[in-house]
């Protein structure tokens, strides 16, 4: 869970943890559908300075983390990622809520 956030928060991921139907809710207003869209709308997130995850958890199919992420001019952002996986082993991400 701790790596899938760090993902979502840095821009940073590989294509192979999520699914290729995988679908995120961002906020009220905008979801992203589809892998290529979901790396698409990754690639515009600017690398924050710090990142800090205060709990990762995971049952079965599903997980959350929530932290906080301080960008370069020092602005603090809390997140929580609520995420649901193809299987109970965590392998593919085929849902991501994410609150803000």
């Amino acid at each position: 869970m701790q790596d899938i956030a760090i993902a979502l928060e840095t821009g940073v991921a590989s294509a192979g943890i999520f699914d290729p139907e995988v679908t995120w809710i961002r906020s009220s207003t905008e979801t992203v559908e589809g892998q290529a869209a979901v790396l698409q709308a990754l690639s515009s997130i600017r690398l924050p300075m710090k990142i800090w995850v205060e709990h990762a958890i995971s049952h079965g199919k599903v997980g959350m983390a929530s932290g906080e992420r301080t960008l370069t001019n020092g602005l603090k952002r809390s997140f929580c990622h609520v995420f649901e996986f193809t299987n109970s082993r965590a392998s593919r991400v085929v849902s991501i809520k994410t609150h803000v």
